[in-house]
């Protein structure tokens, strides 16, 4: 579950237990060099889906049980036998890895959950199986939240991806609310610009809070640690509203007097 870039993937949080610190960081490893791969550097789109092939193929030479000489992969394939971790999640992530690769623009709001299913619901569906809570509904309402914070990302950086040239706002948003392209590429936070975000920041908020009771059933730090992420992508929501979606300027992140008042709010989480 993340925001920013797997920035907040729970690799060094005080309240991962320190047994399954190993595991996030091998899958950490995992879907940040992906990432990177994707995202990162100067390589041609060609080179960039090569190496992503190449992820793929070390996926399935651990389905095959054949083993890898290369360390990151071992570490996974330790990690994934050693919790009996589904291999699917990680096929979604390089799927995403590749699209982001290829595909800048989305048509409509269903196009993009179906990248979302892929790109940031798999983290917080390995997260479960780590903790031994992967229950139906519990895989289901984490696949909302996820999907939400992705969401948010992407409205937190609506300036960052234009200029890797992607805009992660539905098409057909754009047009029904009246905003051009070129909006994004001069900054223009106008008055259809601000309608068109607050759309996008209650669409990405319901979504967090129709599931958010999941950090409430889950025991413990895992709990815990759910909460902090919900309270975290909610503040970030406000923070948009707050410079009345000028995140053109004013990228919303999180400093500390924030996270006491995260922590303050996931206490209060009923």
């Amino acid at each position: 579950m993340s925001i920013d870039h797997y920035e907040n993937f729970p690799v060094a949080s005080v309240l991962l237990p320190a047994r399954l610190r190993p595991a996030v960081q091998a899958i950490y490893a995992f879907a940040r060099t992906a990432d990177d791969i994707a995202d990162e550097g100067n390589a041609s789109a060609e080179q960039r889906l090569q190496q992503l092939q190449a992820f793929e193929t070390a996926l399935e030479r651990i389905e095959k049980k054949i083993p890898s000489e290369d360390l990151l992969f071992q570490a996974l394939e330790q990690t994934i036998v050693a919790y009996d971790l589904p291999l699917q999640p990680f096929y979604d992530l390089l799927s995403a890895f590749k699209q982001d690769v290829v595909t800048t623009r989305y048509r409509q709001f269903n196009e993009l959950l179906d990248y979302c299913r892929r790109s940031a619901n798999p983290v917080g569906s390995l997260m479960l199986h780590l903790y031994g809570q992967a229950s139906a509904q519990n895989v289901r309402d984490s696949d909302a939240i996820c999907s939400a914070l992705q969401l948010i990302n992407f409205w937190q950086d609506v300036a960052v991806d234009w200029q890797k040239a992607r805009i992660y706002l539905p098409l057909d948003d754009l047009q029904r609310f009246g905003v051009s392209e070129s909006q994004i590429t001069n900054g223009t936070a106008n008055p259809d610009w601000q309608r068109l975000m607050a759309f996008q920041v209650q669409r990405a908020r319901s979504m967090m809070s129709a599931a958010a009771p999941l950090a409430l059933r889950l025991p413990g730090r895992i709990g815990w640690e759910l909460r902090l992420v919900i309270q975290g992508g909610l503040r970030i929501l406000e923070k948009l509203e707050a410079s009345q979606y000028d995140m053109f300027r004013h990228r919303p992140k999180l400093n500390k007097m924030d996270w006491l008042l995260l922590a303050w709010r996931a206490l209060r989480m009923r």
